[in-house]
């Protein structure tokens, strides 16, 4: 079984300038005060400033869009995941803006490589958002990422 994450995360607060900027932009509550905004197709083409290059390594983030991040970051921590498995193996890549700065990565973990002990990307990044790992379930599970399987089925 598949999955496809491509998001925005980071406190409610810091992400409603995306929602109230771009309509296509949809603002998902997540665990511990956190909320999550898809990075679907309506929504990256609307903020992309039309350059193909790959930003940070990341397959969706779109072109110059990094720089708004960094903005929004004034309002609070904005991390910008990207999760592709199938089968058990895949990749993940993180990236953390606070006060206007890159704070954490670009990190990246390819198909195959094992788990660092300070976690997945997606989970350094959730640390680094307040979120603790709750017993036996990680950062992405104790805040819910789980709960879907593609970027789209994060839509109302």
């Amino acid at each position: 079984m598949g999955y496809t994450l491509e998001a925005l995360i980071g406190s409610a607060g810091a992400l409603h300038a995306a929602v109230s900027q771009w309509p296509a932009a949809v603002l998902v509550p997540l665990a511990h005060d956190l909320a999550l905004v898809p990075m679907t197709d309506e929504l990256f083409d609307a903020v992309t400033d039309g350059t193909t290059e790959r930003v940070l390594g990341f397959w969706k983030l779109p072109g110059g869009f990094d720089r708004e991040l960094a903005f929004w970051s004034s309002a609070g921590p904005v991390g910008y995941v990207e999760a592709d498995f199938f089968g058990g193996v895949g990749s993940q890549r993180a990236a953390l803006w606070v006060a206007g700065e890159l704070a954490l990565g670009p990190l990246y973990l390819g198909e195959s490589e094992p788990f660092p002990p300070q976690g997945s990307p997606i989970c350094q990044l959730l640390a680094r958002l307040g979120v603790e790992h709750d017993g036996y379930r990680d950062e992405f599970e104790t805040v819910g990422l789980g709960r879907h399987r593609e970027t789209a089925d994060w839509l109302p």
